[in-house]
């Protein structure tokens, strides 16, 4: 999608959202001005930085810890058939749990602290990132497979040269819709135990003064960074590895 045509849908989007305010009402949707100003005095007192910051390092870190533990065991369940079989069944049960159980069961054994938090996220996003690592491993070409060993690659030569190029398509397809998820889980967890963040921010608005201006800036604000996040670094490198295909 080019620039003009994004920038046109925004417009199309907001003059909708003016619309649709001026019918239902201030209380119920507030105007996008009147978002904007509550945006712009959040940011003045420091609070939107520092509550949007919070979040993004939880995200940073719950995301590099699933990706990577992700990536290590899809792998490996894609190449070794028996680890493969014992663990596809928990795989699929940790797919199918809830994220709010899993985040609830987290504060209570680990207790509400931040390595609670991130335990939450990992245990939610790993098995995703496992399963599409999975898919990758298996489908390795086993020609080039031959290749390598008729050239007798050692194992580092092998893992660069063969098995790395043919995972990143698998790995940048899991890394985009696992940073979707694992943004939206992080809310949950903020909103349920956490003092700061943009999950409790909006918890925050919601019990105080149900503040629907509150909870629509702090909502559009992170979006916004995670959708920039896509575009301008997940799709470059998304866009990237086809070409080198």
């Amino acid at each position: 999608m080019t620039l003009i045509a994004r920038l046109v849908s925004v417009l199309v989007l907001l003059g909708a959202w003016q619309v649709a305010a001026a019918q239902a009402g201030s209380r119920l949707l507030p105007a996008p001005l009147a978002v904007a100003e509550f945006i712009a005095q959040e940011a003045a007192r420091g609070d939107l930085f520092h509550n949007v910051g919070i979040t993004l390092l939880r995200v940073a870190i719950s995301f590099a810890l699933a990706m990577g533990l992700g990536v290590l065991l899809g792998v490996a369940l894609g190449r070794i058939r028996a680890l493969d079989a014992v663990l596809d069944t928990p795989l699929l049960v940790l797919l199918n749990t809830p994220a709010l159980v899993i985040t609830v069961l987290a504060y209570i054994w680990v207790g509400l602290t931040e390595s609670a938090a991130i335990l939450a996220v990992v245990l939610n996003k790993l098995p995703n990132v496992a399963v599409i690592m999975r898919e990758g491993a298996r489908e390795l070409d086993p020609n080039l497979q031959e290749m390598a060993r008729t050239y007798r690659f050692d194992r580092r030569t092998w893992i660069a040269h063969v098995l790395v190029p043919q995972l990143q398509p698998y790995a940048v397809a899991a890394a985009r819709s696992g940073l979707s998820l694992a943004w939206k889980i992080v809310l949950v967890i903020e909103l349920l135990g956490r003092p700061d963040g943009v999950g409790f921010a909006i918890n925050f608005y919601f019990v105080q003064s149900t503040n629907v201006a509150a909870i629509l800036g702090y909502s559009i604000v992170f979006m916004s960074v995670m959708i920039a996040v896509d575009i301008l670094v997940l799709q470059r490198i998304q866009a990237h590895v086809r070409r080198r295909r």
